[in-house]
């Protein structure tokens, strides 16, 4: 798959959990994907059986959580929290762990299969995954699908987003589903930018704008990378495509200040 197509399509049409493959099969040109779709159509299997009489939230939850993570084993890694494994979602299928983002892109895409209502919660750090849509229910799955009490809520959106209110009071985001793929490449991005691997972040960085192309902190990161690398002309052009999306008349300008203060006729890469 052309990941360049998920930045293209709308929204509703990307399904996450092949395109999180598909963005895991840029690092492993060489891998047979057939028994990773596989594993996919067989998670989907047992809980398309299982969940047949599943109508309340609470009940789909519980046996997507009951699927995914006792009977295929799927948990957060806290024990190697910050391995780039956790991020590469070949590698989260093969060793069933990985990280809040990888998992949550799981479980919201196998309730889908199963003709489900569900998203993730758009938190800092640490995301969720809501089942549902009325009387909708919270699982957390780095934590073995585990149903996050209403407190719990109420208390993570007040710390992180000043509402307070129990499970059901609007104010936590979902996120999209580009944006779920975008913040599991920046994750990479990271990863790769603490281990001093800089071609790998810009590689990554590149790849998100690719996927997102609204998303100014990749390009940012690009055009930051792009500097560090002497590549004034990739730096500009990151920049103002940088501009285009910016969500406000202010930060476009400093954008467009950055980018006019840049030589032109600087220093390329090679």
């Amino acid at each position: 798959m052309d990941i360049t197509a998920i930045g293209l399509i709308e929204d509703e049409d990307i399904l996450l959990d092949l395109g999180a493959l598909a963005l895991s099969h840029l690092d492993h040109a060489s891998a047979d994907m057939a028994p990773y779709l596989a594993m996919l159509e067989a998670i989907e299997d047992r809980l398309c059986r299982a969940g047949r009489s599943a109508l309340l939230s609470g009940e789909r939850a519980a046996i997507l959580s009951r699927v995914l993570h006792g009977e295929f084993g799927f948990a957060g890694d806290a024990g190697a929290y910050d391995a780039p494994v956790n991020a590469d979602f070949i590698r989260v299928l093969e060793r069933r762990r990985g990280l809040p983002i990888a998992l949550a892109i799981l479980y919201v895409a196998m309730a889908r299969r199963a003709g489900w209502s569900a998203y993730i919660l758009d938190l800092p750090g640490h995301v969720l995954v809501e089942v549902g849509e009325k009387n909708p229910v919270v699982i957390d799955p780095f934590a073995g699908g585990d149903r996050v009490p209403e407190a719990q809520i109420a208390a993570i959106r007040e710390a992180c987003l000043g509402k307070a209110g129990g499970a059901a009071a609007p104010g936590i985001p979902r996120l999209s589903n580009r944006d779920a793929l975008a913040r599991l490449l920046n994750n990479q991005a990271v990863r790769a930018e603490n281990g001093s691997d800089l071609q790998r972040a810009l590689a990554v960085y590149r790849r998100i704008t690719r996927v997102a192309p609204g998303a100014v902190d990749a390009w940012h990161g690009l055009a930051r990378l792009q500097l560090a690398f002497g590549d004034v002309a990739g730096a500009r052009a990151s920049l103002f495509a940088m501009s285009e999306v910016a969500p406000d008349e202010t930060r476009r300008r400093h954008i467009l200040e950055a980018f006019a203060s840049l030589d032109p006729t600087g220093p390329v890469a090679p």
